[in-house]
């Protein structure tokens, strides 16, 4: 395949993620609205795009990595943007997460031009984003898929077709509701741990290696017990994410009971000030209600 790719959105999951496409071979031309961040991949090996429309008209497979839907709608849609310069048989990924709905009309409007989109966002946070061992869950047509797996690979490790465009993204937001939901219970069972007096690093130890086990258990809650609140994933875009849920459960008419809960937790810590601080300071809300701290 073409060894041109395009990156655009060099932030904590970007950047990394555009490095392993240099380390695995491939000629990567960057666009960042931040231009500094840019001119930082210029010295890994990178080439400097100065708009999205440049990526576009300098590469034939294109990959978005930015915050939310109206990023990726004036990236690849907007002004000097991606659709101004992509050429037909071109292909889009991109990697955000964003509106299943708005991902369906981002691929419309590709079509016309005779260009492909495949919506393919990734969990695993910053520690996935460096090592390469992203999940990644891909919308759109299977034989593009297919074309795209050694770029799929440069990034992840479980990677897989779930369906038509918007698909993706729909996956994504379930992946979110089972990671916003674990997370709330393993910040509970800390602060029930504490309160009784036990040793946290010894209880944690005793379950993790049974049912009770989760990337968010084994992976956050030492850093829970240290007071360690710097993000691997911001609250903000947690917070973004669980906004997307909540709007496509209304327009589904799906009751999410558990999630609506935490994603109000979560506005409660936005309004305190935490919106930049790691996804694991839920249990700063939790430790409110009950009076108890972990660990520290």
């Amino acid at each position: 395949m073409d060894k041109r790719v395009g990156f655009i959105g060099l932030g904590i999951m970007g950047k990394p993620m555009a490095l392993n496409l240099l380390k695995a071979g491939f000629e990567v031309t960057v666009y960042n609205r931040t231009a500094a961040k840019a001119r930082q991949m210029v010295s890994q090996g990178a080439k400097k795009a100065n708009s999205p429309r440049e990526v576009a008209e300098e590469t034939a497979i294109i990959i978005t990595m930015v915050s939310d839907t109206p990023d990726v709608e004036s990236v690849i849609l907007g002004e000097n943007g991606v659709i101004e310069g992509i050429k037909p048989d071109s292909v889009v990924i991109d990697m955000s997460t964003i509106s299943p709905e708005a991902t369906r009309r981002i691929a419309v409007r590709l079509k016309e031009k005779g260009a492909h989109l495949l919506d393919a966002p990734v969990s695993g946070g910053e520690q996935g984003a460096i090592a390469g061992t992203l999940s990644i869950m891909v919308g759109g047509d299977v034989e593009i898929f297919e074309r795209c797996q050694p770029i799929f690979q440069a990034l992840g490790k479980n990677i897989i077709h779930v369906g038509s465009n918007g698909m993706g993204q729909t996956v994504k937001l379930m992946n979110q509701i089972l990671v916003a939901g674990t997370l709330n219970a393993v910040a509970e069972a800390l602060i029930f741990a504490q309160k009784s007096g036990v040793n946290l690093e010894k209880a944690i130890d005793a379950v993790k290696g049974g049912a009770a086990s989760s990337w968010q258990l084994v992976n956050l809650a030492p850093r829970i017990i240290k007071r360690d609140f710097q993000p691997g994933f911001m609250i903000d875009l947690m917070q973004k994410d669980l906004n997307l849920v909540m709007r496509t459960a209304d327009e589904m008419k799906v009751a999410l009971p558990v999630t609506s809960l935490i994603h109000q937790m979560y506005y409660s810590l936005q309004c305190a000030g935490e919106g930049k601080s790691g996804t694991q300071a839920l249990v700063k809300a939790l430790e409110r209600l009950s009076g108890v701290q972990v660990g520290g």
